[in-house]
Order: C-alpha cells, then structure tokens, then sequence
C-alpha cells in the first residue's frame, strides 16, 4: 500500500475535475481525497502501486473534456494514515498559479435531457451539468465552489442536492446545477410573463417581424429573424448600424450548411465547447437576408451555446419559428454589453419591443469571441467567451506581477502573474465612460479572483488615450510605477508571446492609428524586435494625414493626399475623374496639407488601405472601423477566385533604401493603382494587384533587413494582419524566402491583443 500526494495544475476548476477524480479512484480502487487549493487540484491517493500509478496515468492523460492539464507533480506520504474511502473534501485557498475556466457551452446530454419530456430538467432554460453551463460569468473568488459564484442566490432542492452529491450522477459537484423548481427564472422586462410563457412570447414577436433583447451567459443580444429584410434593416436604423455585418446564429449545423461553406475544421470549432462566432463563406443561394453582410463574401455565424437560446429555436409551444437569428450585442454604440435589466432597459430598451431576462446575475461581461479561419485552425478576431481568460504561458521564469492595460479600441487588459498571461474578455473602445467603468470594474475583480498584487501597470505612450489617463491615475492610487510602451512593439510583443518567442525577430506592425516615438502616427512599421527594446528600421512610405479623426473615416481624405505626391500639378483633375471629392474639398485639403492646419505625417498602413479603397471606387468612406479596407479584400478576393495565375504588370520599386532605414514605395504603387483605374475601371483586378505588390514590398523589405541583422524570423502583427489575404500572401512569400513566419492564433493582431504584449513586456523588465 503506497500514498501519493499529486497536484494537478491547468484548467481543472470548473470543468468536473474532482468527480472525474472521484469516479476514476472508484474504478481503480484508490482511497483518499481531492479538493481545489485554489491554483491547483489536491489529490491524496492510497492504494497499490500498480493502481496508484494506472489512477494517475488516467488522470494525466484523459481528464475530462474541457480541462487543460499544464502539469502534475506526484510527492509520496511514507508515514500516511489509512483512509476508508475517497471523498471531495472542503476547497482551500493557497498561493500559486491560478486557472479560471471560461464559460462552456451547453453540452449534447443537457440538450437531449432538455427536450425529453421525461427528464425533470425538461425545458428548464438553465440546465446544466459538471460539463457545461456557465463559469466566469458567474464566478465571483476563487476556488470556484457555488457559495462563491452568483447561484449561492439560488438554493439546491433536495432533489438537485442528491445528484450534487452523488458520484454515479452527470452533476456530481457541479455548481452551478439547478432545475425548474430552484433555478434562476426568465421574464418579460416590466411584465408579469415568466418562464415558459415569456420565451413563447418573444418567439411569437420574433416571428412577427419584432426585434427582442435577451439575456444569455454574458450579457443580452439584440435579436430578430435573419430572414426577414425589414426586420434586420430597422434593426440597423434603430442601432444606427448602416452596414457593419450582424452576427447569426444558426439553428443546428444542418442550417449552417445550407447556408454556407464551411472549411475543413472549421465544424469542429463551431459544435465545440467554445461555440464563437465564426465567419464563414456564403453560399450563392443564402435564405438569410443580403443585409446581414453585405458586400461581405462572409457571415459570421454562430451556434446555440446556452439552454434559453435553444429553447428560442424549438420551444414545442406550436409557433412556426425561424432557424437563423440575428445575435448581435446588446450595446449603444461604443458602450460595453448591457448584463443587467436596469441598463438593458435605460440603453438598449430603444432599440427594441421586448427584453427577455433573467434574474441570474452576470458578474463579469463576455461578449461573444469571433474567430476567422486562416492555415487550417482559428484566426482570432474577438477573443471574449469560451477564450477568456485561459492564460498565456510563457517559457522564461519570472514571479512578477503587473496589470496591463491594453489599448484604445477593442480593449481588453491582462493580468500577469507568474509567468501566466490571463487576457480579459473584450470590453470593448474607450473613448464612451461607459466602457472605461467597465474596465475599471473588471480589472478590479479579475486580480481579486486571480490574487494578484501588481508590481507594474503598463499602458500604452499615446497622450491623449483614454486608457494612458485611467493607467495614470489607476498607478498613482496604488502607489504602484508606470511603464508606457509604444503601440506597435506592443502588437510584435503580443505576437512574440503567444508563440512564446524569446530571440529578435523583424516585427512586421501594421495597423491603422499608433502614436510614433517621433510624435508622427505610425501604423506600417518594420521593427527590429527583443524583450529589451526595439529599433525602427522602416515603414509605409509617409504621406500627409488631415482632417484629424475624420481621416480615419474617410479614406478620400488620405487619397487626395497621396495623389497629390504621385502626380503633382494634375492631382486636382486625377481626384475629379476618379470621384474622390469636388473642386472645393480637394482645393480646402490642399491648403489643409501645405499649412500644416489639422495635418500630421503618417505611416500607416490601415489609412493606405482606406485610400485605395476610396481611389478604386470601393468606399469613399466607411460607417465602421476597417469597412473600406475589409470591403478592398473581398474585391481582390473575387478577382484572385476568377484568376488565380495573373501575370502582374507592375514595374516599380518595390523598397527603397538609405542610412540602413527601408521604405515601402506605397506612393509610386498608388500611382499605378489610380492610373490603372482611370483606363480600365478593372476594380478587383486593382485590389487584388495592391495587396499583392504591397506584400512583395513587406517581403523585400523583411529581406533588406535580414542581410543587415542576420535575423530570419518575421513576427505579423497589427490590425492591417486581420486582411486574410495579406496575410497569406506575405506569409507563403517570405516563407519561399527562407524566413520563420510568427502569426498569431488565439490572440487578436488587432489592438485586443496588445495587452498580452504589454504584460509580457512587464515580465522581462530586469
């Protein structure tokens, strides 16, 4: 007879590890105990070696679904009392590594116990087990036990306290578990509908064209019926949303693949525990309205990851129903997603007819995580529920501890503890105080529940962020130094860390808004990159930028300018023919420019896209972040589709060098794009020709560089890297050229990710 103390290490709260424990000791004959530590799994086993050892085995490599095991130390307890049997004991709280689950999407045993009139949980809107249901949403400290999440509102019966307790039970120690007799409950906002009945009311709205607000894990969605075009054009008019694609979510994958294609993996990912929104190619014959995403060769599509959500779809109430939801968030413009009837009725109640809630309490935000799809596995866009905040590991040994506080738009922070990068979910831009509260709400449970005392707050250099000014004050508080790093080393070291990269790579940044060492906007930067600094070795050819946050809207602005460089004194009559402004706006930006009036220098690579976009006829302006440039793709995507073996005809340089600086000709490149419309009008072969050149420019300049650092790793970071083409296009490029491409994965290259690489910048300061 031997004992063996184990510590199991990862994502093991939350996820049915000790009653996988306890049901595995049983098999194999172990007696002892398991109980959380709070950064880790105690398990004390007694029984024979060879059992002991097959327990452990079992334990290491096949836990339960949805657990993560980082690491397992085994210690063995010579002098150890006997045990009579093994039992879950009392959670503690130690100090240590500390790993919070994500919420985890409805399994298929709770969706086939919810629609079988046979089951006790039949039609409950919050069934779940040790498997699934909701997790950071509702975990309020560790270790996560029930008396520590929002359901301590909610006391077991006597029925759900017996399967809570037993071990031959599929909710054996789940926390969450509840039933119709002593769960949450749903109701119609400011009626007295409830349960049942308040779901078959906002399906009968649903189906009449209405728009209904429900609250699911994470906050609520603003939804309608995705086939019906009235219904989903005045739900733009009223969230003043003209064209920025809608979310669906499909009923079944059946409908999924009626109405798109997706790739090989990419059905995997969707029925997965995680469930995030994924974009997904159309198919040409769509049931959905045109006007989910127009002039979008995707949709983002998503499939029913919480009990209420399916019961929307197939509640036996005898109402016909729809099997495609629009599910987009519920938020004005600019705020963080509403999680509470009083903010859902004060901000959101507008724009609809009815508000479907419930009274489990969201204690912290997770809007819904979108990914892409790019070489075989996910591109994150949004990283939020089922992501957040599994942390990043990095490899070098560092007990620091600091809070980063991320960047301007599409904001999430991160906490650094140990070596460990736990990324918030997404709260959203900052510039609304909506979203600043939310962030300093957030950032203060997230290091509560992770114990986390910062030595560092990290923010980014820009002087006139919201997030500089709130890390400023946040720092000075708490008596705590400040460290500012500059936005695109940020995006390179996020990319860095996700990889967990130690060496100097050449960091690729392209973005669109970043503010320079030099007080210029940068955004198309080529960086010699290391945990100890940076050196700016080259970018996008500069050009002037006017118009101030205008410019960052209205690409024509940007276009004007960098016609004037490519054809001088015949700019005003190149603007007139190609329809970028009239006489008087192109005479008033002339002026702007050549006085210095609202006019910066600017090298970024997100405004030269909305320029091309503007010179090709494609958006002269955008209603939301990235719509030109995203609207550019997809016309080069068409084009690459219908000729995949184009010879190109552009002859111009593509660099150009001097006192070891490389720069982008961009310029000379949109002298050919703005010519080559004017004789042809050929827009998507002139799309598809700029992202190609632009990425043969970012290659021979990766080149330039390596013959004068010696240094062949790329890292492609920057919201600009979102363009799956680009990407791919520069990555099987400087791949053929010998080069080891770091992309990202599960971490944003948009400015959701810069927290990881501020914190990780936190964690090498010596």
């Amino acid at each position: 007879m031997v004992t063996y103390n184990i510590h199991v290490y990862g994502i093991v709260q939350g996820v049915g590890f000790r009653p996988f424990t306890a049901v595995a000791a049983r098999r194999f004959g172990i007696k002892g105990t398991v109980a959380n530590k709070g950064s880790y799994v105690e398990i004390i086993a007694q029984g024979e070696p060879g059992d002991v050892a097959r327990f452990a085995e079992e334990i290491k490599d096949r836990p339960p679904d949805r657990a993560v095991i980082l690491g397992l130390d085994e210690l063995e307890l010579p002098e150890a009392e006997p045990f009579g049997s093994f039992e879950i004991i009392e959670s503690e709280k130690e100090y240590g590594d500390i790993f919070v689950s994500p919420d985890i999407a409805t399994c298929d045993n709770c969706r086939r116990e919810l629609f079988d009139k046979n089951d006790r949980r039949y039609l409950h809107p919050f069934i779940n087990c040790t498997q699934c249901g909701p997790r950071l949403t509702i975990l309020d400290s560790m270790p996560y036990d029930r008396e520590r999440t929002s359901m301590k509102s909610f006391p077991m019966c006597d029925k759900c306290a017996s399967e809570y307790h037993d071990p031959a039970t599929r909710r054996y120690d789940a926390q969450p578990v509840c039933c119709n007799d002593c769960g949450p409950e749903v109701y119609i906002i400011g009626e007295d509908t409830r349960g049942l009945e308040a779901i078959t009311k906002a399906r009968k709205s649903i189906m009449e064209g209405r728009i209904v607000a429900v609250k699911g894990i994470g906050g609520f969605h603003l939804c309608c019926d995705a086939k019906n075009e009235a219904a989903v054009m005045r739900l733009r008019e009223l969230k003043h949303r003209p064209m920025k694609p809608f979310a669906v979510m499909m009923r079944d994958m059946e409908t999924v693949r009626r109405e798109c294609a997706p790739e090989e993996g990419q059905e995997q990912y969707l029925t997965g525990w995680q469930k995030p929104i994924m974009l997904l190619e159309k198919r040409p014959q769509q049931t959905i309205s045109p006007m989910i995403a127009p002039d979008n060769t995707t949709v983002g599509v998503m499939l029913p990851y919480a009990p209420v959500q399916m019961l929307l779809f197939d509640l036996p109430d005898g109402l016909a129903m729809t099997d495609c939801l629009v599910m987009t968030s519920g938020n004005v413009r600019g705020a963080p997603i509403c999680r509470d009837d009083e903010s859902a009725v004060r901000e959101i109640g507008p724009f609809c007819d009815l508000i479907l809630s419930h009274n489990r309490k969201i204690l912290i935000r997770a809007d819904d995580s979108v990914c892409d799809w790019l070489f075989g596995k996910p591109y994150m866009i949004r990283r939020s529920r089922g992501f957040a905040p599994l942390p990043v590991m990095l490899s070098a040994d560092s007990e620091r501890q600091a809070a980063a506080i991320g960047g301007e738009l599409k904001n999430s922070f991160c906490v650094a503890r140990n070596g460990m990068l736990y990324l918030s979910p997404y709260i959203g831009d900052m510039a609304d105080l909506r979203t600043l509260r939310a962030l300093d709400e957030s950032l203060d449970r997230m290091l509560d529940m992770l114990e986390c005392q910062p030595q560092t707050i990290v923010c980014d250099t820009h002087p006139m962020y919201n997030t500089v000014s709130f890390a400023e004050e946040w720092a000075d508080k708490r008596g705590l130094p400040l460290v500012k790093i500059q936005h695109h080393y940020a995006h390179i070291l996020s990319c860095m860390a996700e990889n967990d990269r130690q060496g100097e790579v050449i960091g690729l940044s392209m973005d669109g808004t970043g503010y320079g060492d030099d007080g210029t906007i940068w955004g198309g930067e080529l960086l010699r990159c290391g945990w100890d600094g940076y050196e700016r070795l080259g970018s996008v050819k500069p050009f002037r930028q006017t118009g101030g946050d205008l410019s960052a809207k209205e690409g024509w602005r940007i276009a004007v300018q960098l016609i004037r460089d490519s054809f001088g004194e015949e700019a005003g009559e190149v603007c007139r023919r190609l329809g970028l402004c009239s006489e008087t706006e192109f005479r008033v930006q002339s002026a702007m420019a050549d006085k210095g009036l609202n006019t910066v220098r600017s090298t970024s690579c997100g405004r030269l896209f909305d320029a091309v976009s503007a010179i090709l006829g494609i958006r002269r302006a955008s209603t939301f972040e990235g719509e030109a440039s995203t609207a550019l793709m997809y016309h080069a995507q068409l084009f690459e589709k219908r000729s995949p073996r184009y010879a190109f005809t552009y002859t111009g340089d593509l660099i150009c060098t001097g006192k070891g600086y490389v720069s982008l000709e961009t310029t000379r490149l949109v002298e050919y794009l703005a010519n080559g419309y004017l004789i042809s009008g050929d827009t998507d072969r002139l799309a598809y020709e700029f992202h190609y050149m632009l990425s043969e420019m970012l290659i021979a300049a990766c080149q330039y560089i390596r013959e004068k650092t010696g240094l062949d790793t790329a890292a492609l970071s920057g919201g600009v890297f979102q363009n799956r083409l680009l990407t791919r296009l520069t990555k099987e490029g400087l791949e053929k050229k010998g080069f080891k491409v770091l992309l990202h994965s599960l971490v944003p290259p948009n400015d959701g990710g810069i927290a990881l690489g501020q914190a990780a910048y936190a964690m090498h300061i010596k």
